[in-house]
């Protein structure tokens, strides 16, 4: 089997510009037909601080805890809580949101 082609991978950002539904999807089917790829991808992306330890867990189709026994086994560094101002007001404001919620209340 031929290695990546370098070409391909040029064409596809440059088609991205203009048809990035197109790309998108193609990956999406990508990514949910590879387990191998799509753990390495998510990864990646939580260890260049891209996404967060949930989205990994969402993106990955596993619970959190389930996510963090997993890092911890292969000694990938956790990341638990804000990174940020902006991360940790808006987990506040869910917060805020999710605890103003009267649960008494009938759903519409």
């Amino acid at each position: 089997m031929p290695t990546a082609l370098p070409w391909a991978m040029k064409h596809l950002e440059r088609l991205r510009e203009t048809r990035p539904e197109l790309v998108d999807q193609a990956i999406t089917r990508l990514l949910k037909a590879d387990s191998e790829l799509r753990w390495s991808v998510v990864v990646s992306a939580y260890l260049d601080r891209e996404i967060n330890l949930g989205k990994a867990a969402e993106l990955l189709e596993l619970h959190e805890f389930e996510l963090r026994a997993r890092f911890r086994d292969l000694g990938v560094p956790l990341r638990l809580g804000s990174s940020n101002l902006a991360e940790a007001r808006a987990e506040v404001d869910a917060l805020d949101a999710w605890f103003s919620e009267d649960p008494l209340a009938e759903s519409p």
